[in-house]
């Protein structure tokens, strides 16, 4: 059974989406820890981040990297935090967290936002891609 990444991928779950290419896509987490907060992942539906090939891992570094430069060009905050957890979807995905602190790495802080607002941030970084 495909992941719920695979659904937004293939177009059958709508998302924020920020950006893709042909490997990878990119899309705001639906229930960030802050604003910004930006889910990147292959389009290959694997569930652990090191049973990616090498270079399908390194390629979601790259594009993740790009996503990050973006996001901190865009987003007020002191830097773009990374993390790979992995447990909440069987489909390898990176983190990116805009952090004012350390605190805003806590999966239990979250930011609420309107479908305008999520709106509004995707503009705001696909403007810096």
């Amino acid at each position: 059974m495909a992941s719920i990444f695979t659904k937004i991928v293939n177009g059958e779950i709508p998302s924020y989406k920020i950006t893709e290419d042909e490997h990878y896509y990119a899309f705001l987490d639906i229930n960030p820890n802050a604003v910004g907060h930006t889910l990147c992942i292959p389009k290959e539906e694997v569930d652990k981040i090191f049973d990616l090939s090498e270079e399908a891992y390194i390629g979601l570094m790259r594009f993740s990297r790009k996503v990050a430069i973006a996001i901190e060009k865009a987003i007020p905050c002191q830097r773009v935090g990374m993390t790979v957890i992995g447990l909440e979807v069987p489909h390898a995905h990176v983190h990116l967290i805009p952090l004012q602190n350390m605190e805003s790495m806590n999966f239990r802080n979250k930011a609420q936002l309107t479908p305008e607002a999520f709106e509004e941030v995707v503009a705001k970084i696909q403007a810096e891609l």
